[in-house]
């Protein structure tokens, strides 16, 4: 792409991005990403059991849709290692308008899916589904860690913490955008008409987001710290055996740093959600209606309409936001290992009050959902910097999206399925569930505890 260096000097330092086309290249990619998957994990709990699932149970119904959600993790470290070896190969801006495509028309395939009531769709929809959520997961394992190379190697210096929150803040954008979409269906048509085919406007709607996020990536020039690498004469030819034969405790470690912050993320979307929308009298209506009945097949919840509760999450998700923009100042000054090992252990702590705040009414669970989201920001936006610091420029972007996708699948993948099987067991009580999100954090807790702090390391000049 042409610039305005013609009449510079050759000691003229090379064209970079602008701030403001770091932001919306970065950001539009993000907020793609989690609104493609919060689509997916909204219509997870509200429509996908009754229509790919209809023959079965209730709960083994909604297990199913969960555990088809957790394809796309099965197969986000798949597209880590894919995307990553060509973002160290040929650089990060065609591998992210990859990504970016692979995502997007997995999505709007989505939407176009026949339920599995149709006649002679019963066995193919589902198997459909899930091959287009391998798709999903598989564009989904190159998104983050290139928006997040984006924003820091584009950073100024002192400023990394800063800029790598503005991929992070694409998660409550997508978030917002998805749920306020289904949440004006919900209000504007009928139940019957939103299952027959109103479930499909958000994935379909996905497209116009796609185009905007390829005309700015589309505009983007090579970031500095790759141009450096080919100047050096650096890159790797098999960046995923270099990484792990140079920087295997890197990924571990960033592995389970992220792990609290996967776990509590899709407990608060999902398994709240979930939770929230389940009526406390479902084994009566069971009863009534003739079906099966155990205590461990259906337990007691809060029984919020769904509009009543997307409107809670919403709110929540509005501190998610606004301290996911904090949370890049504190790291910057107080350094990332430090700042994290203090939201962790609050984590930790926010884990044993899942009980009484869900058995203190409305406002017991809208200060949950506020207080979760709050630590979920503070945790989440300096992954956007501690994860790619930890690695050299040269196979960074395939170690930051390692560490990032494995630890999805041990974090978010199985965490809204354990979270409904714990809930079942403990016969409606939460206590497990809570118990289960403060042991992630105890684990991220040692794993943070055995890193370094990376906030001064040398960014660009850093190889392996």
């Amino acid at each position: 792409m042409s610039t305005s260096t013609t009449t510079a000097p050759p000691s003229t330092s090379p064209a970079v991005n602008s701030r403001a086309r770091v932001i919306v290249a970065s950001l539009i990619g993000t907020s793609i990403e989690f609104y493609d998957f919060y689509a997916y994990a909204t219509a997870a709990v509200l429509v996908f059991p009754t229509l790919f699932f209809a023959n079965a149970d209730p709960t083994v119904a909604l297990l199913s849709s969960f555990a088809v959600f957790g394809v796309a993790f099965i197969a986000r470290p798949v597209g880590s290692i894919v995307f990553g070896h060509f973002g160290d190969r040929i650089g990060r801006k065609n591998t992210l308008i990859a990504s970016l495509l692979t995502m997007g028309i997995g999505t709007f395939l989505i939407g176009c899916l026949p339920a599995a009531t149709v006649p002679g769709w019963h066995v193919t929809a589902p198997t459909i589904l899930v091959i287009l959520r391998f798709a999903q997961g598989f564009g989904l394992g190159g998104e983050w860690s290139g928006a997040a190379l984006l924003a820091t190697e584009n950073a100024p210096a002192n400023k990394r913490a800063i800029y790598g929150t503005f991929p992070q803040l694409g998660a409550p954008i997508g978030f917002m955008i998805a749920n306020g979409l289904f949440l004006i269906l919900n209000l504007t048509m009928s139940a019957a008409a939103f299952a027959s085919w109103g479930w499909r406007i958000p994935f379909l709607g996905s497209a116009i987001l796609v185009i905007i996020g390829l005309y700015a990536r589309f505009r983007l020039i090579e970031t500095p710290a790759f141009t450096a690498v080919k100047e050096a004469g650096q890159v790797s030819k098999l960046p995923l055996g270099r990484v792990f034969r140079t920087s295997w405790r890197q990924v571990i470690l960033g592995t389970f740093i992220m792990l609290a912050t996967y776990t509590l993320f899709y407990l608060m979307t999902t398994f709240t959600l979930t939770y929230g929308t389940t009526a406390s009298t479902a084994a009566t209506a069971a009863k009534a209606a003739g079906k099966p009945f155990s205590a461990a097949a259906f337990v007691p919840g809060l029984g919020y309409t769904r509009t009543q509760f997307l409107l809670m999450l919403i709110v929540g998700v509005a501190f998610f936001g606004i301290f996911t923009l904090v949370s890049g100042p504190l790291a910057e000054r107080f350094g990332r290992r430090k700042m994290l090992m203090a939201v962790t252990a609050g984590i930790l702590v926010f884990g044993f009050l899942f009980v009484p705040l869900f058995s203190a009414g409305f406002a017991g669970a809208q200060g949950l959902l506020i207080l979760g989201f709050i630590l979920m920001g503070l945790t989440f936006g300096p992954m956007g910097a501690i994860l790619p610091e930890l690695f050299p420029a040269n196979v960074r972007y395939t170690g930051s999206a390692i560490s990032y996708n494995v630890s999805s699948i041990l974090g978010a993948a199985v965490a809204p399925f354990i979270a409904v099987a714990l809930w079942g067991a403990a016969h409606g009580s939460t206590v497990l569930v809570g118990v289960y999100l403060s042991a992630m954090a105890l684990i991220t807790l040692v794993a943070l505890f055995l890193s370094r702090e990376t906030r001064d390391v040398d960014y660009s000049a850093n190889l392996s």
